[in-house]
């Protein structure tokens, strides 16, 4: 329930997030290009101006969308400083990486990546960088990192980490930057971990969640209290001696003390030898006092039962708690007790002893299912961040691409052959619909694209950009599933055949294999896969240097924000296959491969 209503918060969010960058954007570029179609026949310069900013509009707005679809990508803090360690290893830098990170939130998490990731990229770039130390701390409610290097001044412009304390500032941190006294440069960021961190768009189903746990918690010292009154009210009617009942009552409000500030909590790492020492002192507390005290002695034997089997394997757990039981009934029957009393105390004892045990059990457990819970709605909200990234940067880039491109050729065309300008301005507004539609799908979570729409899209874009076209399509009927991914497929193979100039002819063709629908896109003028900037699959490589081998498979993670990692993780799901590469005649071939 807290990971459903988390994934239903974070959608409400990302659909105002789309709100505020999509949807004032394609309103716009939707009543420029309305009013270009109605300017045409009047001013071709006024409507060339309209078609001007649209394209201005649309490449805007394709830049935030993928700088958005980045931003809402986890990263892997783990991940980052392996890559960190190795990367200044090989550029014989002695690096020592201290990792104490506990479990974060992923805003938090993922802020300190990025925030590494950049540090170690400054530090590179530092031919004087001898040593660096990197260090992640949680502790007191808050997570530190600290990036120290002995070859980067504050006085060096590079050192500006110019978005970070922004963000950092977002979640409440406070980030520095600046030369200690021994002379080391120091990046040093802190972030605060409350709980409302936790799950992101689960606050209110966590709140309710945590109120749930808490009357179990506070149910525990409510308890112990009663027990400790009702032993003070025992030793008044024992003894009118001050000192025994100071004695009595100073050790009981320490074993309270001990048991509230280290058994009863939750966090506390049982079966070590901590743990085994304050078994101990809670041992003594309670029997040591009978040496002065003799038949007036009074304590709380059951709390000493109840932490034992708590802390002690269960064997000797079970040993300890049959010892200390013939102890208290031998204490009782030393002091004169009759055989009603005596079995009567000793069965009280045994009886608070494991509701003792019983208690301590359930606080745990509770906490352990809290947290469960907790890690269940953050992995849930973690995957709809990534789904929402993915289908943003896949279902909208060509889009918004096709629409810059065909606004760009209807100004270009327009005061040569106005019918075919005014053709390919209807265009743009059909494909701003279906970047609104496609807008609405993405905050929905729900999906489902038409091939057969996607293939005459496609067909219309290339063809507008002045690259020859031969598409053979099946006409058979699909699963929806396959159909839509080979139609997201499609869309980022086009987009990505769109941002090439020197493409000039295009393939694509759809056939059935044994057992599966392959899809194949081919150009002749692409020699990588380019996301943004990308000339290899999602390296961040320079698109002049294309570097791909043979076509090969594409692993799901092979890009943590490139369109190619996202087409493979969605082929994946469906047990396909995706791959990506130069032939031996030069031409790039992205195929995929679905079973049906």
């Amino acid at each position: 329930e807290l990971a459903q209503r988390a994934v239903a918060e974070q959608r409400l969010a990302f659909a105002r997030d789309l709100h505020d960058l999509l949807g004032l954007s394609l309103s716009a570029i939707a009543l420029k290009g309305e009013l270009a179609q109605r300017l045409m026949r009047k001013s071709v310069e006024a409507a060339k101006t309209e078609l001007g900013e649209i394209t201005a509009t649309a490449q805007r707005t394709l830049s935030d969308v993928r700088a958005v679809s980045h931003g809402y990508r986890e990263l892997s803090l783990e991940k980052e400083s392996r890559t960190a360690e190795t990367l200044l290893s090989a550029s014989e830098i002695a690096v020592r990486v201290h990792l104490d990170q506990g479990d974060l939130p992923v805003q938090a998490r993922t802020l300190l990546a990025k925030v590494l990731r950049e540090g170690v990229t400054n530090v590179l770039r530092y031919s004087d960088v001898e040593h660096c130390e990197i260090d992640v701390r949680h502790h007191d409610g808050k997570v530190t990192l600290e990036i120290t290097n002995d070859g980067v001044t504050a006085d060096d412009p590079a050192t500006t980490l110019a978005p970070l304390p922004d963000e950092v500032a977002a979640l409440g941190g406070t980030a520095t930057a600046k030369t200690g006294p021994d002379g080391r440069f120091r990046l040093r960021v802190e972030l605060p971990v409350p709980e409302r961190l936790a799950t992101g768009g689960a606050h209110e189903a966590e709140r309710q969640a945590e109120t749930e746990s808490k009357r179990i918690r506070r149910l525990l010292p409510v308890v112990m209290s009663l027990m400790a009154c009702g032993a003070t009210l025992h030793v008044l009617e024992l003894t009118t001696q001050p000192w025994q009942v100071i004695l009595v009552v100073g050790s009981i409000v320490a074993l309270l003390a001990l048991q509230f500030s280290y058994f009863n909590r939750p966090a506390t790492n049982l079966r070590t030898a901590q743990s085994y020492g304050m078994l101990f002192v809670q041992a003594c507390l309670i029997y040591l006092p009978l040496l002065p005290l003799g038949p007036n002695w009074v304590s709380l034997p059951g709390l000493l039962i109840g932490s034992s089997l708590l802390v002690l394997p269960p064997v000797a757990g079970w040993v300890f708690f049959a010892l200390n039981i013939a102890a208290y009934a031998e204490i009782q029957r030393i002091s004169g007790a009759d055989i009603t009393s005596t079995v009567f105390y000793t069965a009280a004892t045994v009886m608070t002893g494991l509701a003792v045990f019983g208690l301590l059990w359930l606080v745990r457990l509770v906490t352990e299912l809290d947290n469960t819970r907790r890690r269940l709605a953050e992995m849930a909200l973690a995957e709809e961040r990534l789904r929402f990234a993915r289908d943003l940067h896949d279902l909208l880039g060509m889009s918004l691409s096709a629409i810059a491109l065909k606004s760009e050729l209807t100004a270009r065309i327009l005061p040569l052959d106005r019918h075919r300008a005014a053709d390919e301005l209807a265009e743009v507004l059909g494909l701003t619909r279906q970047a609104l539609s496609d807008v609405r799908s993405v905050a929905s979570g729900y999906r489902e694209l038409s091939l057969a729409s996607e293939s005459r899209t496609a067909k219309s874009v290339l063809t507008s950009a002045d690259v020859r076209v031969r598409m053979e399509m099946l006409e058979d009927e699909l699963p929806t599933p396959v159909r839509t991914v080979l139609a997201v497929v499609l869309r980022e193979g086009v987009t990505n055949v769109l941002r090439h100039s020197r493409v000039e002819s295009c393939e694509i063709a759809m056939y059935r294999t044994d057992g599966g629908i392959s899809l194949d896109i081919v150009n002749d003028g692409v020699g990588g896969w380019r996301d943004g900037q990308a000339g290899n699959p999602g390296d961040g490589g320079n698109p002049a240097e294309p570097v791909v081998p043979a076509p090969r498979a594409v692993p799901r993670d092979s890009s943590p924000g490139s369109g190619i990692g996202n087409l493979s993780h969605r082929v994946a799901d469906l047990g396909g296959e995706l791959t990506a590469g130069v032939e031996p005649d030069g031409r790039f071939r992205l195929r995929a491969v679905v079973p049906v």
